[in-house]
């Protein structure tokens, strides 16, 4: 199986270096441990401008189980723990969960992608879920003192500045859509839906999803008749 998942995760790379929303390199050169930039591209967030740098650590066994999910430098968010962990129902094992009223809809199933773990942490970002939050001080903060509590994200994004490498260079909103049509692939705006400013719209996400979970079946069956 671990052999599928590796397969699996090499495809996914290759296609999540053309992202202009993220820069990813693999850890050690292994493809189970990533290292993640999410790159904020909507003008309109104010986290726009940040390099916001992530580990992910895979298990043998994805895409059954979920990716692990680690901000470097941990974000003041009501939504991440101090140790720069997430709390995202996405990256929660698969299945109902009657503790915390999620459903197996809204968790980790096995046709998720990366692309999708990502652009959902992304929407995270500037659309917390404050009714159970991981950090208190944060989501108490956002309620009653929201222009404090962007005073911490700019001092965030102004810290995660420190982590661009050397010689790259940072997408804009402007740069990133015309290389993207340059390319011919679309002609949008800021105006479309959340999903969109990512890098694609959920359709796209949701067949590619199927097409990459697919192949991953076709070479668990392989693998079975060996």
């Amino acid at each position: 199986m671990g052999d599928s998942a590796a397969r699996l995760l090499v495809n996914e790379y290759k296609s999540l270096e053309k992202e202009t929303w993220t820069n990813i390199e693999l850890v050690r050169d292994n493809v189970f441990e990533w290292s993640v930039a999410l790159i904020v591209l909507n003008p309109d967030s104010v986290y726009y401008g940040g390099y916001f740098k992530a580990t992910m650590s895979f298990p043998k066994n994805y895409p059954y189980s979920p990716p692990d999910f680690r901000f470097d430098r941990p974000l003041y968010h009501p939504n991440i723990y101090p140790d720069g962990r997430l709390c995202i129902s996405i990256l929660h094992p698969p299945g109902d969960d009657e503790m915390s009223g999620e459903l197996a809809s809204e968790r980790w199933s096995p046709v998720q992608r990366v692309e999708s773990v990502l652009i959902s942490i992304l929407s995270l970002l500037d659309d917390p879920e404050v009714s159970s939050p991981a950090n208190v001080d944060a989501g108490v903060m956002l309620r009653n003192k929201p222009e404090d509590y962007k005073t911490k994200v700019r001092n965030d994004l102004e810290l995660s500045k420190a982590d661009i490498p050397a010689g790259f260079v940072m997408p804009t909103h402007e740069s990133a859509f015309t290389h993207r049509k340059d390319e011919g692939d679309f002609d949008m705006s800021w105006e479309d839906s959340d999903e969109e400013s990512f890098g694609g719209s959920e359709s796209d996400i949701d067949e590619e999803m199927d097409s990459d979970f697919e192949g991953y079946e076709d070479d668990e069956d392989a693998e079975e008749e060996t």
